[in-house]
């Protein structure tokens, strides 16, 4: 499902009237807290969640993170729920068994450079990591979810979009109240360009303090600039992707873009592919798309590896050390 247009825009006939169904997503909200009784993880949990309903770069920070755990000597492992798998979990993702039909694409594509569990059940999924050797979990999303109390939390915030129309589901984006969710976050990142970033501190004044970070493209070697693309992704904000080519020098000839978590069709792969080949471009997706591609299609595709990477990494370190040292 793509966003409504009008919960970007500045409140109207449309948002007002759907305000009291956000007051019973509300009020859901606190019967499920109440219902629900935290359950405390073996092993310290910090979780990368957001505000808003769809991305603000959850998966690309939580890649950029791990790795950077992983460097320091943590022995980290993700939990997610593993939405559009099938599994219920817990389970730990084999990327050369899985498929996203089974686990999701994000825990399939992560579960290339760290252990990833998922579970819908986010509190057996971090026991089971704990046993499986972890001595840290990274919870990615859940930052709603009362069954696993988290000891540090972390929230992106897309800076093109911010809190839309500052209202909840389905109303407008959110969540939650804004108040109430950044009280509760330990840090807030700023996800965007810095014009985009600008602008969102001065609509959202919230945000002043929240530490800026960008999408960037993985050193691979291979050179865009001036090569004939076709793109397509089926992310969040597929426009993040293009624009991540355009800032490479790539000439994009076509993008085609579908719905988060998409299962392509194999006659649409097959139309793209003869359109590349047409134009005699390059075929290009984004890693959370390729690991959901056929094997016999993958070679036909270039995936484009990008990270979330934050202007100061202090921060996350501060949080890292505070809850492994208590």
């Amino acid at each position: 499902m793509r966003p409504p247009r009008f919960w970007f825009a500045s409140p109207g006939v449309v948002s007002t009237l759907l305000i009291p169904f956000s007051w019973l997503w509300r009020l859901g909200t606190v019967l499920r807290r109440w219902r629900t009784r935290p359950q405390r993880a073996p092993v310290p949990v910090v979780c990368i969640g957001n505000l808003t309903v769809g991305g603000a770069g959850k998966t690309p920070m939580a890649a950029a993170w791990l790795m950077r755990l992983q460097d320091s000597g943590h022995a980290v492992h993700l939990v997610s729920r593993g939405y559009g798998g099938s599994l219920m979990g817990p389970h730990r993702v084999d990327p050369a068994r899985d498929s996203a039909a089974e686990v999701g694409d994000e825990p399939l594509l992560l579960a290339q450079s760290a252990p990833v569990w998922v579970a819908r059940d986010r509190a057996a999924g971090a026991r089971a990591a704990a046993a499986a050797g972890a001595s840290l979990v990274l919870l990615d999303d859940g930052f709603q979810n009362p069954g696993l109390i988290k000891d540090a939390a972390v929230v992106m915030v897309d800076a093109s979009q911010g809190f839309g129309n500052r209202q909840v589901v389905p109303a407008g984006p959110l969540r939650e109240p804004v108040a109430q969710g950044l009280a509760r976050a330990n840090l807030v990142v700023l996800a965007g360009e810095p014009p985009a970033q600008q602008l969102a501190c001065s609509r959202w004044p919230e945000l002043a303090g929240a530490l800026p970070a960008r999408l960037a493209p993985v050193e691979t070697g291979l050179d865009l600039n001036g090569q004939p693309v076709v793109a397509f992704a089926g992310i969040a904000r597929p426009e993040k992707f293009y624009e991540t080519l355009g800032a490479m020098g790539a000439r994009l000839l076509a993008f085609h873009s579908f719905p988060d978590h998409h299962v392509y069709a194999p006659q649409v792969l097959e139309r793209m592919r003869r359109e590349a080949a047409v134009q005699g471009a390059m075929l290009v997706t984004t890693e959370k798309d390729a690991v959901k591609l056929p094997a016999s299609f993958r070679r036909e595709v270039m995936a484009l590896p990008v990270r979330m990477m934050p202007t100061d990494w202090g921060p996350f370190d501060q949080i890292i050390t505070a809850i492994c040292t208590k």
